[in-house]
């Protein structure tokens, strides 16, 4: 029995149907563009086997974890490592067994659409999983990662990727980048700059990772002024390791432009841990204009992801530590936030920031008006919560009218789950081929123009909005 239908995710209105599918045999085995990523370098560096199905699939995905979790099935059953080195569930038969007997939970979710993808395209599983067959499962797959055509290089390559970018501190070494570099492989991974440890006073041990910084590049980071020539430093490090994007994931848009001597004394007070909750907001949106203001220097595209409470509960954050899945979209304004940040690099024409958004309200009301006029702005695919079937729609709805299909940059699928990449981007190539078949079908568009945007969202936009 198939896990997934043929015809999934595309109108049901029969001459759409027909026009999604023909547009789409056209995009489904273009190579995958991934700009935007999480992936462990490590992996291609080392080549290794991954590990038993459970600590390849359900560990380190906190879309799966979040909603066992919301069901009651503590982190520590579910395998996820604690911060103080407390004891958690090691054996992956039985961390699967768990994630088995719950698999109901992700119907109607795109998480479940993305595992079933998997099983079935990747490991040849024709059942739903269940308690029933959840060690035939586990069996199975443990079966296949036990083979050389399953090592992190091979299934690169059997994806058809043609380059991935993963996410790096600014106090990373990149070694695992360096490796993959001087093995002679030939899959491309670059990896992006993310400065949040030394730009977010609010970053758990900022002020010694100021420290780390200056003695990484050799500069006075006890200045404002030495302190942005060690990111400039840390930029061109990240360049000559392939990284062409930065990305900053702060909690609100605000955006700032202060004089010389505002900003070094505000930096003087957030370094010296004595700035109140606003001047550690202030500094993070007067890093945000000077990051931009860096990426007109560099050409690095640069990227916003805005609107996340992070690490919503308190007791997991101390327990398990950031990022377990309790980061919680808030209602997020880009009009006035952005508008300091604008004013100072908004009509640069080489410039290339990408916004991404939480808060779907501002779609058609903020995000399409600003994208559709200042030529630095571009909008980002769905993010996160929105990365989903229903998600992805809404975009492009919302957003095409007013800044049309080349201020966005096609899609990223911004994941640190290996074995769910083509699902993802098999669900955004059906989504914009269902959405262009309409617009065929009530005369938006003409048909020879839907092959060409759908070729356009699914590959040429990522590879030039991210200079790749």
């Amino acid at each position: 029995m198939a896990l997934l239908a043929d015809d999934r995710l595309f109108p049901t209105e029969a001459r759409s149907r027909a026009m999604a599918r023909s547009l789409y045999e056209t995009v489904r085995s273009l190579p995958i563009v991934s700009p935007h990523g999480h992936t462990d370098p490590r992996w291609f560096a080392e080549n290794q086997h991954f590990p038993d199905p459970a600590h390849l699939i359900v560990v380190p995905d906190h879309y799966i974890f979040r909603m066992l979790v919301s069901q009651g099935v503590p982190l520590a059953a579910l395998g996820v490592p604690s911060a103080d080195g407390s004891p958690v569930e090691t054996d992956g038969r039985v961390i699967w067994r768990r994630f088995a007997e719950n698999y109901h939970l992700f119907r109607g979710t795109p998480t479940r659409l993305w595992l079933d993808d998997a099983f079935q395209n990747l490991f040849g599983i024709d059942e739903r999983l269940s308690a029933e067959n959840a060690d035939r499962a586990y069996d199975r797959i443990a079966e296949c990662l036990a083979q050389e055509d399953f090592r992190p290089r091979a299934l690169f390559e059997r994806f058809g990727v043609e380059v991935i970018a993963t996410t790096e501190g600014a106090l990373d070494d990149l070694a695992f980048h360096r490796a993959i570099k001087e093995s002679g492989w030939s899959g491309r991974v670059v990896t992006t700059y993310r400065p949040d440890a030394v730009v977010d006073p609010d970053f758990p041990g900022f002020a010694a990772n100021l420290v780390r910084l200056g003695e990484l590049t050799g500069c006075d980071t006890g200045t404002f002024a030495g302190y942005l020539d060690a990111h400039r430093a840390r930029r061109r490090f990240f360049r000559e390791h392939g990284a062409t994007a930065t990305d900053h994931g702060h909690p609100t848009a605000r955006t700032a432009s202060l004089s010389a001597a505002e900003a070094a004394a505000l930096y003087d007070r957030v370094r010296d841990g004595h700035a109140s909750a606003d001047e550690r907001e202030q500094f993070r949106a007067l890093m945000l204009t000077e990051m931009a203001k860096l990426s007109v220097e560099d050409g690095m595209v640069m990227q916003i992801h805005a609107g996340s409470f992070r690490n919503h509960s308190g007791p997991v954050a101390a327990a398990f530590g950031r990022d377990k899945g309790f980061d919680i979209p808030m209602p997020t304004n880009y009009v006035d936030a952005l508008k300091p940040m604008l004013d100072v690099v908004g009509m640069e024409p080489g410039l290339t920031i990408i916004l991404f958004t939480l808060d779907e309200t501002v779609y058609a009301r903020e995000l399409a008006p600003l994208a559709g006029v200042y030529p630095a702005l571009r909008l980002g695919p769905p993010w996160w919560f929105y990365d989903s079937f229903q998600g992805m729609k809404r975009f492009r709805e919302q957003v095409t009218e007013t800044a049309g299909f080349y201020n966005t940059v096609g899609f990223n699928d911004d994941t640190r789950a290996f074995c769910s990449i083509p699902a993802r981007h098999d669900v955004a190539r059906r989504v914009d081929c269902g959405y262009l078949a309409e617009l065929v079908t009530t005369g938006r568009l003409d048909e020879d123009e839907a092959f060409e945007v759908a070729h356009d969202l699914t590959y040429r936009l990522a590879k030039e909005a991210y200079r790749l």
